[in-house]
């Protein structure tokens, strides 16, 4: 046990070169990211669980109690910048494009599940993301009813609010499940025990991006050019959203936990709506979803720093 949590403590150590390696294997091996595929419910179930065991029931019940706060910036992140971004695509006469579409649902969209732990590779303290993951979540089937209003070609929606319900339901036991082990065996897991969660967090994240990755590599062979055009599409969006947020951010004093709340911002669960919504509408941005996670899984490698001297300041 004690050489499992020295492994696991050496891999938190170097979580982020862990991140790029699975990016690079799931471009490289379609085979393993096929494979792949069928565990990510569970391995998206497991991230939650390692979240919450490394935030613990003391500081998720502390960061709760700013939920006012937390719920205006959900409000702003899932449905007044939708809802611009729904706005000018109108106004531009492209809301039925695939990139609009993209764009839309993906700021429509609830944080990604393993934004706290985005936030520990980066750096930051990861209980700001893991409040906006559940309030985001909460509320996401009243934010996403105006934006798919707005952009009919999304349909009706119905179904995204059984997605929603049913991934609040898997957070909720994640969390249980994780906060009765810090009550219990886990009371005190000390430095040591926390670089070890960060490692099976980042081991976690590298696996998954695998299974996500299963779409990139056979287009980056049969259709370079129209890959990268979504890949610096899905960059701009993600990247965009996190630096234009972290400006602001700044401005509005948030302080330590500016780099979380950035990187909520523009790392959002876009494939929820492949479950929720019909494949004629996901289709089409297959490929974005599947850019979408390479800027997800640098964030910690490329704006780290930067996060760290804006939260300073």
């Amino acid at each position: 046990m004690t050489r499992l949590v020295a492994g696991l403590a050496l891999a938190g150590g170097h979580g982020r070169l862990l991140l790029v390696l699975g990016l690079v294997a799931g471009v490289l091996l379609p085979g393993l990211a096929q494979a792949m595929k069928p565990w990510l419910q569970e391995l998206v179930a497991f991230l939650l669980f390692l979240a919450a065991l490394r935030v613990g029931p003391g500081r998720a019940a502390g960061s709760l109690r700013g939920a006012l706060p937390t719920l205006g910036l959900t409000l702003a992140y899932q449905l007044v910048l939708p809802l611009g971004a729904a706005g000018i695509a109108a106004a531009a006469g492209l809301a039925a494009t695939p990139g609009a579409i993209a764009i839309v649902l993906m700021l429509a969209a609830s944080p990604i599940s393993g934004s706290p732990n985005l936030a520990i590779l980066s750096g930051a303290d990861p209980a700001p993301a893991f409040r906006l993951l559940i309030v985001g979540t909460a509320l996401l089937p009243l934010t996403v009813i105006p934006v798919f209003q707005a952009m009919p070609s999304l349909g009706g929606g119905g179904e995204v609010l059984i997605a929603a319900g049913r991934l609040l339901g898997v957070i909720a036991l994640a969390a249980a499940a994780a906060f009765l082990l810090r009550r219990t065996l886990l009371r005190d897991p000390g430095a040591t025990g926390l670089r070890a969660l960060d490692g099976a967090s980042a081991i976690t994240m590298a696996v998954v991006v695998v299974g996500l990755m299963s779409a990139v590599g056979p287009a980056l062979r049969s259709m370079p050019g129209t890959l990268l055009g979504w890949l610096a599409l899905a960059t701009a969006a993600n990247f965009g959203a996190q630096i234009g947020a972290a400006a602001l951010l700044r401005k509005a004093g948030a302080g330590p936990a500016l780099p979380a709340l950035a990187i909520v911002a523009g790392n959002r669960n876009i494939a929820l709506f492949l479950v929720a919504l019909p494949a004629a509408t996901t289709d089409p941005i297959l490929m974005f979803i599947g850019c979408y996670q390479i800027p997800m899984y640098l964030t910690p490698l490329l704006l780290s720093r930067a996060y760290r001297r804006m939260a300073d300041r």
